[in-house]
C-alpha cells in the first residue's frame, strides 16, 4: 500500500504536534512525515490516495490563514491551489481542533469545512468519530450525531487527547486496511 499523506495547518502549533503524535504511530513506510500545507504543492498532496487532514478552527468556525498560521499559511491558501483537483478513489480521515468552552457554536467548525471542500470533490471519508462526551451547541463538523473525524479540545479536555488519538487511529487502521 503506498504510503499515507498526513498534511495540517495550525494557527498555535497545537495542531502541529498532535501531527507529529499521530506520525509517531506509523513506521516511515506506512505514513509520510507530517507536513504543513504551506510547505505541500498540489502535486504531492494528489500523489497520495490516503490522507489524514489536520486543521485548527479559528474564532467564528474559520480555518486556519495566511494572517493566522503560525507557520506562514494555511488551508485558506491551500484549497484554491487544488479546486481543480478530482479526490474520486482517495480516503481522507479529518481530525480537528477547537475550544467547546469559548467557542461552542462553532466547536471544530474548520473540520466540517474540510469534509465539505473534499466531500464536493469525491473523497471518500474515514474516522468519524462519535459527539459523545462534549459540551458545545453546534458544529459544521457534525454529521448524523458524530464528527466527520477527530474532535480535540486541547483547551478544556488535553487529558483525553492521548486515549481519544489511539481510540481513532485503530479506526482509521482498519478503514484503511493498515497495522498499527
Amino acid at each position: 500500500m503506498p504510503k499515507i499523506g498526513l498534511f495540517f495547518s495550525s494557527s498555535t502549533g497545537n495542531t502541529r504536534r498532535i501531527a507529529k503524535a499521530i506520525k509517531k504511530r506509523f513506521d516511515d513506510d506506512t505514513m509520510a512525515d507530517a507536513l504543513n500545507v504551506n510547505k505541500a504543492t498540489p502535486a504531492l498532496f494528489a500523489s497520495y490516495t490516503h490522507l489524514i487532514l489536520g486543521t485548527s478552527t479559528l474564532g467564528a468556525g474559520a480555518l486556519p490563514g495566511l494572517s493566522t498560521d503560525c507557520m506562514g499559511g494555511g488551508w485558506e491558501e491551500f484549497l484554491p491551489k487544488i479546486e481543480h483537483l478530482d479526490f474520486g478513489g482517495k480516503t481522507i480521515a479529518l481530525f480537528g481542533l477547537g475550544n467547546q468552552d469559548k467557542y461552542p457554536d462553532e466547536f471544530v467548525d474548520a473540520m466540517g469545512i474540510l469534509y465539505e471542500f473534499f466531500k464536493a470533490k469525491g473523497a471518500r471519508f474515514a474516522g468519524a468519530w462519535p459527539a459523545d462526551d462534549y459540551d458545545f451547541v453546534a458544529s459544521k463538523a457534525l454529521v448524523d450525531g458524530e464528527f466527520v473525524g477527530l474532535a480535540l479540545d486541547q483547551e478544556n479536555q488535553k487529558m483525553l487527547t492521548d486515549d481519544r488519538i489511539e481510540a481513532w487511529l485503530k479506526v482509521i487502521a482498519m478503514e484503511f486496511r493498515l497495522p498499527l
